[in-house]
């Protein structure tokens, strides 16, 4: 068996609300750098290899009124990166609110969930054990899901996030 074949190739969904950092995880991932980020109006789409994975990661807006959009990005998804700003914590609400509403569609059943509480190095943020209660996530039933402390600028945590990920799309037939 080739190295080739054991490639596999995954479409990975990276929302959250709109400056929870998803743009800048996906560019630290891509370049291993932090770039300068705009908000995103419609959606970013990048190509990461890690482990034995080729993941095209969608990164789409997080604004109110782009939102409605997501369920466009659903259809062929393996699995979900929910990025929350762990420090807002006026929003964390909102943030659950998102969380549910994307995994009621059917077009996600079953598929894994990375939460990546990220802005962790901020005095305020919650903890992943603060986040997980406040996102209710032991009510996602048919959902594997994990989360991690993460901190975009740092990369610190993204990896953690990403070996669990990749753990668990492997282990997927």
């Amino acid at each position: 068996m080739s190295l080739f074949s054991r490639i596999r190739d995954k479409r990975i969904l990276l929302l959250g609300l709109d400056a929870a950092g998803k743009t800048t995880i996906l560019y630290k991932l891509r370049l291993g750098d932090v770039i300068t980020t705009i908000p995103t109006i419609g959606f970013n789409v990048e190509e990461i290899a890690y482990k034995n994975l080729r993941m095209t990661v969608w990164d789409v807006g997080g604004q109110d009124k782009i939102r409605p959009l997501w369920r466009h990005y659903y259809q062929g998804s393996h699995a979900l990166i929910y990025v929350i700003d762990s420090a807002d914590r006026d929003r964390v609400a909102e943030a659950k609110r998102e969380l549910h509403k994307i995994l009621e569609s059917d077009e996600l059943e079953g598929i894994p969930v990375l939460v990546l509480a990220n802005k962790r190095d901020l005095p305020c943020a919650f903890g992943a054990s603060e986040i997980m209660t406040k996102l209710d996530l032991n009510l996602l039933k048919g959902h594997s899901w994990f989360v991690q402390e993460t901190s975009a600028t740092s990369g610190e945590g993204l990896y953690e996030g990403l070996n669990w990920l990749a753990d668990i799309l492997t282990k997927k037939k």
